[in-house]
């Protein structure tokens, strides 16, 4: 994996030591996280100077929050996992599906634990457009894509603080840190939350570990190459 100025390097990832100050810093770094959080900062500006706020915008938040460990669930699932496929006599394989693939084959890689930069871009857009049509209003769907914006952006950063050297000091923090261990190195048809286990526990996702077997596909998901 190519590194540039923005990304950390694998010594400073996974260095001993690493406090929660260092790892926010390697963070802030990196253009996914700095395209996230001017993302959120203008969606709130905006927002904000337009005013009137109703309780629409606090629905608009609450079902963003709401469904969030979902959509991460299932992006997770059916996107990030899809193993490539024959349509009309071609192979398709998502760029996302190879990232994660090498992301599983090379969990401590830096790099690879972001989202794919060519797809973040097009992810804020969709984020856009969905909240636009779902709140058919400009005020909430702002107040929506800004609370869309800033969930992507604590994807990111526990995605990332997760796979640092960084210890957890929270009983919360511990368990997100085991159970995605877990899903890379005891069963990657398991533990697929991020954020939060609620989706993992409402789907069904959340067994006790000696309930389910070691996988031998969880670095490749089942793709040789």
């Amino acid at each position: 994996m190519m590194f540039d100025a923005t990304t950390p390097t694998r010594t400073e990832f996974t260095g001993a030591g690493l406090t929660l100050r260092q790892a926010a810093g390697q963070f802030a770094r990196h253009r996914n996280a700095r395209v996230l959080g001017a993302g959120t900062a203008a969606a709130l500006a905006s927002r904000l100077a337009l005013g009137r706020w109703t309780r629409r915008d606090a629905t608009a938040a609450a079902v963003i929050i709401g469904v969030e460990p979902f959509v991460e669930w299932m992006v997770h699932v059916h996107v990030l996992h899809q193993r490539p496929r024959e349509v009309a006599g071609r192979t398709v394989d998502s760029l996302l599906a190879r990232s994660h693939r090498e992301h599983h084959r090379d969990p401590r890689d830096p790099e690879l634990v972001f989202i794919p930069r060519q797809t973040l871009i097009p992810a804020i857009a969709a984020l856009a457009a969905a909240n636009l049509a779902g709140a058919r209003a400009v005020r909430p769907a702002l107040t929506g894509f800004a609370t869309a914006v800033a969930s992507l952006g604590a994807y990111e950063w526990t995605h990332f603080l997760i796979h640092s050297a960084y210890r957890p000091k929270t009983a919360l923090y511990r368990t997100i840190r085991r159970t995605h261990q877990l899903h890379h190195f005891r069963n990657e048809k398991y533990w697929f939350g991020i954020i939060t286990p609620v989706s993992d526990k409402v789907l069904n996702t959340y067994p006790d570990k000696d309930e389910v077997p070691a996988s031998k596909t969880a670095k490749t998901l089942g793709v040789s190459a």
